[in-house]
């Protein structure tokens, strides 16, 4: 899947972007990008302080990762888990927030999902992405109550329709 984004700012300048399987080597890169996160900033950050994407999370899931198709520059990625069908992580760059990143990883993650035949993808996402997944077509199903340690806060639970 190849689509084009325009940044803000810049006019007509035009930059492809690719989203691609992501691989082992890529483990560093997607391990930045969440501990990074602007979103995780303040009392979330507790939960991604030791985050890792390892090599051997990277190789047991679907992985994929939204790149510059230029420079190979990671703009965000996504995690698909089968069974149940669950998004286990989605992040977009902070410096690729508002470009369509997020849309064209959901929409990846709906083709994958469904040529997995699947017919929906569960989401328990961070509070403040709710409202991204409910843009995109999710619909809330619930709450999962806080978890101690690693988790302080509840979360709302939402299913992705696929099918």
């Amino acid at each position: 899947m190849t689509s084009s984004i325009t940044r803000p700012n810049e006019g007509a300048r035009r930059e492809d972007v690719r989203i691609r399987r992501a691989t082992a080597r890529d483990g560093r890169r997607l391990t930045r990008l969440v501990r990074s996160s602007r979103a995780y900033e303040g009392h979330y950050a507790a939960m991604v302080a030791d985050y890792q994407v390892g090599p051997d999370y990277i190789e047991a899931h679907r992985v994929f990762a939204a790149v510059e198709a230029a420079t190979d520059r990671i703009l965000g990625f996504y995690a698909l888990i089968l069974v149940p069908p669950e998004l286990d992580l989605m992040f977009v760059a902070d410096d690729a927030r508002g470009l369509g990143i997020g849309r064209l990883l959901v929409a990846h993650l709906r083709d994958e999902a469904r040529c997995a035949g699947l017919t929906g993808v569960r989401i328990v996402s961070h509070p403040p992405a709710e409202g991204f997944y409910l843009s995109v077509g999710a619909w809330r199903t619930g709450t999962l109550a806080a978890n101690p340690p690693a988790v302080m806060w509840d979360r709302p639970e939402l299913e992705l329709p696929v099918a």
